[in-house]
């Protein structure tokens, strides 16, 4: 399956971080604007709209249109795992219906001294990768694919570093 990684080190407390990336305004706040995102609904772990952290159990279903084109495109994952520990804090998102085959999206934050180490780590498949002849493809077409998330995750971290620096 597919991975792809990225890390940064933020000069700012691992709980600083951690607290930023624990609400959904943290997701608004990081998506760059091409993406079109929109928080169609949120459901925490008790059937509780729009809590205000992101425990696992909470439903968060979004919609993006990037560049304005095309029709929205809906996403809905769920937090899966939530973990907070001494120097290491946790979570997973996986999609349980959006555009992909598979997408699992682990976001590991570790403290260094006064700064800490963000890394995000996707386990995804292409759409239609499973399919015989239309698989061939999409695997061809994977390459691409890591364009796409590096110019996300790229800018996810740079304005992570630029909010909490």
């Amino acid at each position: 399956m597919p991975t792809y990684d990225r890390q940064t080190t933020i000069d700012a407390p691992l709980e600083d971080v951690w607290q930023f990336h624990s609400r959904i305004e943290g997701l608004e706040a990081l998506t760059p604007q091409w993406m079109g995102l929109r928080v169609e609904s949120m459901i925490g772990p008790n059937g509780e709209t729009d809590p205000e952290v992101l425990e696992a159990g909470t439903e968060i279903s979004l919609s993006m249109r990037p560049f304005d084109v095309g029709p929205r495109r809906y996403w809905t994952s769920l937090i899966t795992e939530r973990e907070r520990g001494d120097g290491v804090a946790y979570f997973r998102d996986e999609m349980i219906r959006g555009p992909f085959d598979h997408w699992a999206h682990a976001h590991t934050f570790f403290a260094d001294g006064a700064e800490t180490i963000l890394r995000d780590r996707v386990e995804y498949e292409l759409p239609h990768s499973g399919d015989a002849g239309i698989g061939r493809l999409v695997d061809a077409a994977a390459p691409f694919s890591r364009i796409g998330f590096e110019g996300m995750f790229r800018t996810r971290h740079r304005m992570t570093k630029a909010r909490l620096e």
